[in-house]
């Protein structure tokens, strides 16, 4: 079992930046794939970026690429997503995500992972 919890969200002007991270519980952290997707009211999940085991290999959603970065720290059990030159369109809540840990694959469906965090919530104002 898998526990994610993410911080550091927040209210951010457009063309600003924000870092957001997500912390995991489990001996099998640096086991496993790592996403990030966001959600908007009434939308379906979106993927944003996901990480392999090592962080050696990176996937990004169009858009996200070139502005937001995907790391993680398998000492410190935490993923991280970096994001630069906010738009008032990323305003919503963004989802932490891990595969299981003998799914090596990156993947850009929701259906594809297993735990959840609780969301963070990322305003941009204009």
């Amino acid at each position: 079992q898998v526990q994610l919890v993410e911080s550091g969200g927040g209210l951010v002007q457009a063309g600003g930046s924000l870092r957001i991270s997500c912390e995991a519980s489990g001996r099998t952290f640096s086991s496993n794939v790592m996403g990030w997707f966001r959600q908007a009211p009434g939308k379906d999940r979106e993927f944003v970026a996901a990480i392999s085991k090592n962080g050696g290999n990176t996937d990004y959603a169009d858009s996200a690429k070139g502005r937001f970065t995907i790391s993680r720290d398998n000492a410190k059990n935490t993923v991280y997503l970096q994001m630069n030159g906010l738009k008032p369109e990323d305003t919503t809540v963004y989802y932490c995500a891990s595969r299981k840990n003998f799914y090596p694959t990156l993947t850009s469906s929701a259906l594809m992972y297993t735990y959840w965090g609780q969301g963070t919530q990322v305003t941009v104002s204009s």
